[in-house]
C-alpha cells in the first residue's frame, strides 16, 4: 500500500473540499492514486459541498448551550434545505456541538467578513509594532503581519477554528462532512455568546 502523506491529503482537500479524515480514507482506499481518491469522494458525495453552497437554506434549528455553572451561554442558528434533514439526530447533534464549541472558543464572527474593521486594524497595528520591536527589517514587515493575521483569523473566525472535539478538523470541515452525509447545503446563519459580567 502506498504511503499517504500530509501533502497528498492537502492536495485532495484543495480539489474536493472534503474533510481531512475523509481525504485520508479515500487516499488509502485508492492506494495513493489522487484521481481515484477524487472519484471515491465523489461517489460518497463529500465533494459536493461547494456545489451546494448556493442553494437556499430556509430550514434548520436553533440550539442553546449553557456552560460553567450558568456563566456562559450560547444561541446558534444553523440552516439546511429541508425540514426532513433539520429533524435528524445527526443535524441536531451538529447544532448542539457548534453551540458548545462557540462557548469554549469565543469566536468574533462566523467568517472573516464578520470581524469588525476596527478590530482588524488594531491587530495589524499591534503585529507591526511587535515585529519592529524585534528589529525585523522594514521590507518584510508586511509579510510578518500577513502571517500573524492568518493565525488571528484561524483563532477568531468560527469556520476556520479547529473543532474542539477533534482538532484535525476545522468547523468548515465538520460542516462539509455533514453536507456530504445529507446532500444538502448547510450554513451557520448567526450566533450570540453571552458571558456573565462580560461585554
Amino acid at each position: 500500500m502506498a504511503a499517504i502523506n500530509a501533502e497528498m491529503i492537502k492536495e485532495l482537500r484543495a480539489r474536493t473540499n472534503a474533510g481531512i479524515m475523509d481525504c485520508k480514507g479515500a487516499l488509502q482506499e485508492a492506494d495513493g492514486d489522487l484521481e481515484k481518491a477524487v472519484d471515491c469522494l465523489r461517489k460518497k458525495g463529500l465533494a459536493t459541498a461547494l456545489k451546494r453552497a448556493g442553494r437556499e437554506t430556509s430550514e434548520g434549528a436553533i440550539n442553546s448551550y449553557i456552560h460553567a455553572g450558568g456563566r456562559i451561554g450560547v444561541l446558534v442558528e444553523v440552516n439546511c434545505e429541508t425540514d426532513f434533514v433539520a429533524k435528524t439526530d445527526e443535524f441536531r447533534d451538529l447544532v448542539k456541538n457548534l453551540a458548545m464549541h462557540i462557548a469554549a472558543t469565543k469566536p468574533l464572527g462566523i467568517g472573516r467578513e464578520d470581524v469588525p474593521e476596527e478590530t482588524l486594524r488594531r491587530e495589524e497595528e499591534i503585529y507591526r509594532e511587535q515585529a519592529k520591536d524585534m528589529g525585523k527589517p522594514e521590507k518584510i514587515l508586511d509579510k510578518i503581519v500577513q502571517g500573524k493575521m492568518e493565525k488571528f483569523y484561524k483563532e477568531s473566525c468560527l469556520l476556520e477554528q479547529q473543532y474542539v472535539k477533534d482538532t484535525e478538523l476545522s468547523i468548515q470541515d465538520l460542516i462539509h462532512e455533514m453536507v456530504g452525509k445529507t446532500g444538502e447545503n448547510i450554513t451557520v446563519r448567526q450566533f450570540v455568546r453571552y458571558q456573565l459580567g462580560g461585554e
